[in-house]
Order: C-alpha cells, then sequence, then structure tokens
C-alpha cells in the first residue's frame, strides 16, 4: 500500500483549491522538502512540499484540475521496500455493488437484456450538455457539425475551435440514441440544471476568447461585490503638497546608499499611514455587527498588483518600524507576491490598507474598502500645480490622497481627523521618522 500524499489546507479557511501544475512526474524519486506541486487558493498560488521520502508512484488528479477538496488524495508515493508502479491508494467504497443482480426465474422472457454500459461519448459533457466554447457552437451551427460527435480537447474536454474546423459535417454519434433506449426514461426535464456560473450575455459574433477565473480573481470578485453592497462608504480627500517628503527621501537614500537600500515614495506613505492610524485610534477599527475590534496596532495591507490579480502582503506595526526596514520588507513581499510565494500569514489580516496608482498617472480615485478593514488609503500620483504657498501663488508637487471609511463604525469627524494628521505627516516628515 503506497504513502497517499493528500490536497493540504494552506491557509486556514482553504477548502478546496486549484491543483495548478505538478513539479514532478510518476517515477521521480522525492525527499522530504521537495517541491511537490503549486496550488492555487482563493489567495495566491503556493508551492506544496513533500514530508515524506519516496517515489511517486501514481498522480490521481491531473494538473489544471478545479475545486479539489481539502483532504483529496492527489498522489501516492511507493512506501519502502514497494515496486513504484505498483502503488496504489486505498480503495474507496463503491457506492453500488459491482455484479448485476441475476433476473429472477419469474421474470418474464420478453424482458430485454440492458446493454453493456456505452463507452465515453467523445463530446465532454455534463449530463446532457455539451461543453463548448461560444466560438466553437458558431463554427459547428454554419458547418452542419453535430457537436455530440466532436472530441473536446479543451480544458476538461471543452470543445474548441481547433475541434470543429476539422470535424465533417453531419457528425452523430452512434452510442448515443442506445444509450437513450437502454437507460431508465429520464425525466423530461432535470429536477436542476448543473451548478456553473450564471449567464451573463455578450455578443458572440465578436472575435473573442474566453478565460478560465482563477481562484483570485473569484475571491476578489465575490469580496469587493460583498464591500460594495454592505459596507456603506464615506470618501474624505485632502490635496497634499510632496515637496518635503521628496526632498527627505533623496537624503535618505544617499545615506541608505552604502546598505543598498532605496526607499520608495509608497514606502515613506505606508510609513505614514501607520502612525496616523496609530494616532487616531478610532479608524484603526473593525466592524462585527454588534461589537467594535479596536487595535492596539497598524497593520498596513498594501496592493500589489500580480499576473493573477491583486494581492495585499501586510507590513505590520507600521507606525513603529523605520521607513529603511519597510522599504527592504515591502521589496520581499512584492517580489514573492508577484511569483505567488506568499504564506497566508503574510496576506490575510491587516488593519487598513493602502493603495497606490499614482506610477500609471491616475490624479485621484476611490478605492474599495477590503473587508474586514475599517478603511483605506487611495494614492493618487503626485504633479505640479498652482499652489498657494505662504499666502502666494506658487508651483509645488502636490498628489490626492483619499480615505474610504466604513461610515457604521467610523464617523466623519474622525475620518477627518485622520487624513488631517495624514497630510501634517506627509508634509512635514520629520515629525514620523523621528
Amino acid at each position: 500500500m503506497g504513502i497517499e500524499i493528500k490536497m493540504p489546507a494552506l491557509s486556514p479557511t482553504m477548502e478546496e483549491g486549484t491543483l495548478a501544475k505538478w513539479l514532478v512526474k510518476e517515477g521521480d524519486t522525492v525527499k522530504s522538502g521537495d517541491l511537490l506541486a503549486e496550488i492555487e487558493t482563493d489567495k495566491a498560488t503556493m508551492e506544496f512540499e513533500a514530508v515524506d521520502e519516496g517515489v511517486i508512484g501514481k498522480i490521481m488528479i491531473a494538473e489544471g484540475t478545479d475545486n479539489v477538496k481539502v483532504g483529496t488524495v492527489i498522489a501516492v508515493m511507493a512506501g519502502e521496500g514497494e515496486d513504484a508502479s505498483s502503488a496504489t491508494a486505498a480503495p474507496a467504497p463503491s457506492p453500488t455493488p459491482a455484479p448485476a443482480p441475476a433476473p429472477a426465474a419469474s421474470a418474464p422472457a420478453s424482458t430485454p437484456t440492458p446493454a453493456p454500459a456505452p463507452a465515453a461519448q467523445p463530446a465532454a459533457a455534463s449530463g446532457s450538455r455539451v461543453k463548448a466554447s461560444p466560438l466553437a457552437r458558431r463554427i459547428a451551427a454554419d458547418k452542419g457539425v453535430d457537436l455530440a460527435g466532436v472530441s473536446g480537447t479543451g480544458p476538461n474536454g471543452r470543445i474548441v475551435k481547433a475541434d470543429v474546423e476539422g470535424a465533417k459535417p453531419g457528425a452523430a454519434p452512434v452510442a448515443a440514441p442506445a444509450a437513450a433506449v437502454a437507460a431508465p426514461a429520464p425525466t423530461a426535464a432535470p429536477a436542476a440544471a448543473p451548478a456553473e456560473t450564471k449567464a451573463v450575455w455578450f455578443d458572440d459574433s465578436i472575435p473573442h476568447e474566453e478565460e478560465k477565473l482563477s481562484n483570485i480573481r473569484k475571491t476578489i470578485a465575490r469580496r469587493l461585490t460583498e464591500s460594495k453592497q454592505t459596507v456603506p462608504h464615506i470618501y474624505l480627500t485632502v490635496d497634499i503638497r510632496l515637496d518635503a517628503l521628496l526632498k527627505l527621501r533623496g537624503e535618505l537614500n544617499k545615506a541608505l546608499e552604502a546598505r543598498g537600500v532605496k526607499l520608495s515614495v509608497n514606502d515613506l506613505l505606508i510609513k505614514a499611514l501607520g502612525v496616523a492610524l496609530a494616532r487616531t485610534p478610532k479608524c484603526n477599527v473593525t466592524f462585527t455587527g454588534d461589537k467594535l475590534i479596536k487595535y492596539s496596532r497598524a497593520d498596513v495591507s498594501v496592493a500589489v498588483s500580480t499576473p493573477t490579480g491583486l494581492i495585499t502582503p501586510i507590513v505590520k506595526d507600521a507606525a513603529n518600524k523605520s521607513v529603511s526596514a519597510i522599504a527592504t520588507e515591502m521589496k520581499d513581499l512584492a517580489a514573492r507576491a508577484r511569483e505567488g510565494k506568499l504564506q497566508p500569514q503574510e496576506y490575510q489580516g491587516g488593519t487598513a490598507s493602502l493603495s497606490n496608482m499614482g506610477m500609471y498617472g491616475i490624479k485621484q480615485f476611490e478605492a474599495v474598502i477590503n473587508p474586514p478593514q475599517g478603511m483605506i488609503m487611495a494614492i493618487g500620483a503626485g504633479e505640479k500645480r498652482p499652489y498657494i504657498i505662504d499666502d502666494a501663488l506658487g508651483v509645488a508637487t502636490v498628489m490626492s490622497a483619499t480615505g474610504s471609511f466604513d461610515h457604521r463604525a467610523i464617523d466623519g469627524a474622525d475620518g477627518a481627523e485622520m487624513m488631517k494628521i495624514f497630510k501634517e505627516l506627509v508634509e512635514g516628515p520629520m515629525g514620523m521618522i523621528a
């Protein structure tokens, strides 16, 4: 009997995931600590390490498989002294008796003998529904091709464009009618359609391609929809002069050059937000319905764009960390976020968030709160603007910052106080690093 390798729970809330990629193949020898697979959770794509030593005998779940439940056997490793080719998982209990019952002696002779179960249909179907892309369906309709007789080469047997382009008109399955006769008569309509994503209309005639949603994208869609539907947002915007902060950043970077540390404007803004939250604890909260959670530490989640979607690694205790420590930490967190190598504790939690779109030239925007946090700071681009300096019109580098606050937990006056302090810290940055 082989050693079962099961779908791991890579975070406290994980119930299922996508087996994105196998990093080993059948017959490979692995030892403890070797990477076995990449698992996509609802937050990130993470690497799964071997615990035992042995030889991969059988891969049970193919890479690219969605919705694999935690605890499902995904592979079997040959035990000590066992032939890898013979390693198998413990047999699952059969849901139905294997042998068919013999016909009773009194059964009428005219009762037809059930036909043997037909071979797998060439088209990948769910129930009676053929899985095909909209483009493949249109091409099949134009050519007069019966999709039920076409073998699908797409994910999970889905019929794609290439499958129908070479198909002959009128192609129809042979086994389908026989199966319909031999099988018990189904009801006219199934009790419930297969569970799939809700149908959304789009123009099928426009050239397009379909892209499967990653677990991360599904989670972003669910959480942000929930936020906008259930959290009453209040938005407060301030214009902030950046000249003093930019000057200080230049001086600090010269001093830190020998240590290989380079500060970004964002690093200083993370520090400013952490200090502002510490000085306005009424904004460093979570609303739970019947009580407020008041945090004594400011953990700032920082939005980072990755190929699979947005993720928010956390700078913990940002108010009390040096800006050089924040810069070093963010560089590491952002790099591993883009590689999908963050650990759950590095992106789950946080007491408030910061999202900076200034590098894209966005002047101002209103960010959506990341539940259960109570606020998020949206940072726009710093740009030269006319500005009143010492009661005279001048030119200064100015950015707009907008705080989004959960109005159930944070009053407008408290949010305004936090924005005022944030502005003062950025315009007088020595106050936050002294």
